[in-house]
């Protein structure tokens, strides 16, 4: 039996408006509902779809597990398109920032989930250093 990692499995956020999730990472993001996750019948959360067998799991900020802050700066979709993502979320109503190339030459652009996770939209190019391997030099 194998001990490394295949890919990741889920991402877990915790919101107050289990509704305006749904609707930024579904209509946002084009991801299906699997399942819900239901306490006497009520809904208390809910698993997307991200693509590749990878998911994302979402609680009710009051049905969920008390834990203490996680370091986790952001979450990071990559998209076929950046510029066609951010104008999607934009006419969507959300505050996207500019698109542009990052240092590891991939384009990107920020929105903030209704729970106040920051997401990186990211689009590969055949310079990206996750393609190439390559060093990239950061200016931040």
């Amino acid at each position: 039996m194998s001990s490394h990692s295949l890919r990741i499995a889920h991402g877990c956020i915790i919101g107050s408006d289990l509704a305006a999730l749904l609707r930024f990472y579904g209509e946002g993001f084009g991801m299906r509902q699997v399942f819900r996750f239901l306490r006497a019948g009520k809904e208390i959360g809910f698993y997307l779809d991200a693509g590749a067998g990878t998911f994302l799991e979402f609680f009710e900020t009051a049905n969920a597990r008390p834990a203490t802050p996680a370091p986790l700066d952001h979450l990071c979709l990559e998209v076929e398109s950046v510029a066609g993502s951010a104008a999607h979320l934009r006419a969507l109503g959300y505050t996207v920032t500019g698109e542009k190339m990052g240092a590891d030459r991939s384009w990107q652009a920020w929105v903030t989930d209704p729970a106040g996770t920051r997401v990186e939209l990211h689009e590969y190019t055949d310079q990206s250093s996750q393609r190439t391997g390559r060093d990239c030099e950061v200016d931040w």
